[in-house]
């Protein structure tokens, strides 16, 4: 059994979630892990002087127990719960790829955290200019609600920060226009992943030759 874990990092209201559900309806064998299922409780994140809740760091997320959620669904991806049954019509490229199991994780932060980064497969990160970002952030409700000058003032700020250390340390990592529309990502993240399942089954029949 092998597994291919696929990393669907970025800006936030970038489209990773949605991403992220179309190609797991698209593999057999798939699951999903959200990052923002690991955000410590409202009264445990850090408040600046500004009054701003500090919730684009490190420091707002449970990062150790994502860890271990990622490396618990590699030690035993089929007892995760993931569906099993691929789309039905199944092409050529999924042919053969019954023994392997894909977990894509997607969040704002998800390279940044060197334990994460031993994991990866695969490594992508949407961007989305100021403007556009803002834009669809603003159509957003979230729960505590953005205040007066927050996108401005930490969200649009941690952004670059984080990216700019990517940029700067990380390698191997597939940039992403997210202003290109959801069909053009899907189908350019999809093959992309065909061909790391493609390298999986050339390795798997080289060690069984």
């Amino acid at each position: 059994m092998k597994v291919l874990v696929i990393g669907l990092g970025g800006v936030t209201n970038g489209g990773k979630t949605t991403l992220s559900e179309k190609l797991k309806k698209m593999f057999p064998n798939c699951d999903v892990i959200s990052q923002d299922d690991f955000f410590k409780p409202e009264s445990e994140v850090e408040t600046d002087e500004r009054g701003f809740k500090l919730y684009d760091v490190l420091d707002a997320l449970y990062m150790d127990e994502m860890v271990k959620s990622i490396r618990n669904w590699m030690k035993s991806p089929a007892s995760s719960g993931v569906v099993t049954e691929g789309p039905q019509n199944t092409c050529d490229n999924l042919k053969n790829t019954d023994d392997v199991y894909i977990l894509i994780v997607e969040g704002f932060l998800l390279y940044n955290y060197e334990p994460l980064n031993e994991l990866w497969n695969r490594r992508y990160f949407l961007t989305l200019p100021y403007e556009e970002c803002k834009r669809r952030r603003s159509t957003r409700v979230y729960q505590p609600a953005d205040t007066l000058g927050y996108f401005d003032g930490h969200v649009w700020p941690m952004y670059l920060k984080y990216k700019n250390e990517l940029e700067e340390n990380a390698s191997n990592i597939v940039y992403l226009d997210g202003t290109r529309s959801q069909e053009e990502l899907l189908s350019y993240v999809y093959s992309d992943i065909i061909q790391e399942l493609k390298k999986l089954r050339e390795e798997n029949q080289q060690f069984a030759a």
